[in-house]
């Protein structure tokens, strides 16, 4: 049997390397336009920013030591460019000698992976403005970093890639400006969440430009200008593109094969297209959201290795399925730890599902041991089946390990009240006896059987201010005075049962304290005296953040950046 694989990295090694295992005798070709086959994109932003100071660490095999440990022919720098189905064969330029040859193939892996989005606009092309995907784009990146010392950059995009370059040339020095058309940074986290995102960025002195739309570039006064949509430009010493990434399926496409969202690649759970014995894995292929079950174009490194294995086996004889993606991510951003599993509420709305939520701020480990931090968790769930939908959480230590555990949780397809039922590890350095995953079980079974009512941080200023309800802050007078809701009314929790009688019966009653923990047990109190009572999900500390948010983004202009 003759393989032929398209595309290397997380797919189409990982794929060469199972076939291989499987199957000794079979003949191996990979095709990689690149001179790497096998490289940690995921770290690329870190070697600009000298976390990772050797460059051959970003290459995690080489064509010499794949073939000599797999006998796979690595054929770098050669380009794919067309698909014969018919004499199922390929043709192949070789770029390093302008050479072209057509190969055949009984079997065709397709891996192209995705490109970053290029907009068509003015000045894509100037000399210092940057994309960042490959090796050899971080080379050029890391080049003029070393060379020209720029001290601003502006990133055009959001996401994962945008953000750690952010952090990265921050530790460099640089400033930093990330301009991004909707009004949050990272999409698979809801704007409340991502409200944490904001404000860690901002501490390290990011500029956030948020709600701008870039229009192009021009050379000036020795650097670019951003030219904003409806607003002055940003100068800056250098731009990055990172806007998001574009399937590369155009080989597919003149191929005849069938196309699905966004122009990916259409295949079934065994990896397997519309044309018999080419398969594809990998950011260019459509997959099934295992929550919603709705087509979805996921672009991670861990889905396109389980991908590359299963067509892998398929290609071998094996029957192998991929079920489809949950989206699980993590990320680090200077102090914080951002991590999201499943569908956040945006999208599950956007889905159709009727959802609900609960918010818990509970610490990594023991609160007596020291270094215990703060984690901010939201978990989505659906409202009559209490199905576990998917979560959302930032902190610091710890935060890894909680989401990890709710992913598995979503793909058991668990029910949310149901994780307080869960055996986890627990030593004081490493999390507490209930943990956090075992609290948000706890919550929810607390609103399935009616032990407490909530409302949430998007209620508050719709909460009539004429005396109809009572608005009560459990919370210490100390941190009353720091900032608290307009009409509200302060008693500790630890003075409730003694001062009751402050309380006006008869009316609604919305309690809130810092993380919705001391405002429980005042509803629980309130309720049992006869109160109608409802505890803010989140507290007051998550109110606080949104805020601040929310009046950053009203009041940050963006202004140009001197050079």
């Amino acid at each position: 049997m003759k393989v032929v694989i398209v595309g290397g990295v997380a797919g189409g090694a990982t794929a060469a390397a199972r076939i291989r295992r499987l199957d000794e005798q079979a003949e191996i070709i990979v095709f990689e336009r690149s001179g790497y086959i096998s490289y940690a994109n995921c770290g690329l932003p870190y070697y600009i920013g000298d976390v990772i100071t050797d460059p051959e660490e970003l290459t995690l095999q080489t064509p010499e030591s794949f073939y000599d440990r797999f006998r796979v022919q690595m054929k770098v720098h050669h380009e794919v460019t067309a698909i014969l189905p018919e004499k199922k064969s390929v043709r192949v330029k070789n770029l390093e000698t302008g050479e072209e040859f057509e190969e055949s193939y009984d079997k065709l892996l397709l891996s192209p992976g995705a490109r970053p989005t290029q907009p068509r606009l003015q000045g894509v092309d100037l000399e210092r403005v940057f994309t960042l995907r490959t090796v050899e784009d971080t080379f050029r990146v890391k080049e003029f970093v070393n060379k020209e010392k720029p001290r601003s950059a502006v990133l055009a995009g959001g996401g994962f890639i945008s953000l750690e370059l952010a952090e990265n040339l921050r530790h460099l020095g640089l400033e930093v400006t990330i301009v991004q058309r909707p009004m949050q940074l990272m999409n698979p986290f809801d704007p409340d969440m991502a409200a944490f995102i904001h404000s860690e960025m901002r501490r390290n002195g990011v500029q956030l430009a948020l709600g701008q739309t870039v229009e192009g570039f021009e050379d000036k006064d020795g650097g670019v200008d951003v030219l904003l949509k409806d607003n002055a430009p940003l100068h800056a010493d250098m731009v990055v593109l990172a806007i998001g990434v574009t399937p590369d399926t155009a080989l597919a496409k003149d191929a005849g094969l069938e196309l699905g969202l966004k122009g990916t690649i259409l295949v079934n759970d065994r990896m397997e297209t519309s044309v018999p014995d080419i398969y594809a894995v990998g950011d260019a292929v459509q997959v099934r959201h295992l929550v919603t079950g709705l087509d979805s174009v996921i672009s991670l490194a861990g889905p396109a290795n389980k991908q590359g294995r299963i067509a892998a086996d398929n290609i071998c004889g094996r029957d192998s399925r991929y079920e489809g993606s949950l989206g699980s991510s993590v990320i680090q951003l200077f102090d914080l730890t951002a991590a999201s599993t499943g569908v956040n509420e945006t999208n599950a709305k956007k889905a159709g599902l009727q959802v609900d939520k609960v918010y818990l701020s509970p610490m990594n480990h023991a609160g007596y041991y020291p270094g215990a931090e703060t984690m901010t968790m939201k978990v989505v769930f659906e409202q009559e089946t209490y199905r576990l939908l998917g979560a959302q959480i930032v902190g610091g230590a710890g935060v890894d390990k909680r989401i990890d555990v709710l992913a598995t949780a979503i793909q058991n397809h668990m029910d949310v009240r149901d994780l307080q039922n869960l055996h986890l590890a627990y030593a004081p350095p490493y999390g507490s006896a209930k943990d956090a995953v075992n609290m948000a079980g706890y919550m929810t079974e607390n609103l399935s059987d009616g032990t407490v009512k909530q409302f949430h941080w998007h209620d508050v200023d719709s909460l009539p201010r004429d005396g109809s309800v009572v608005l009560l802050d459990v919370r210490t007078p100390g941190e009353f005075r720091r900032g608290h809701f307009e009409g509200a009314v302060n008693i500790p929790v630890d003075e409730l049962r003694e001062r009751m009688d402050e309380i006006e019966r008869g009316k609604p009653l919305y309690v809130n304290c810092q993380s919705a923990l001391r405002s429980y047990i005042a509803c629980r109190i309130l309720t049992q005296n006869g109160f109608d009572c409802y505890n803010l999900a989140g507290g007051y500390r998550l109110y606080d953040v949104i805020v601040k948010d929310a009046e950053a983004k009203r009041t940050a202009l963006p202004c140009g950046l001197e050079p």
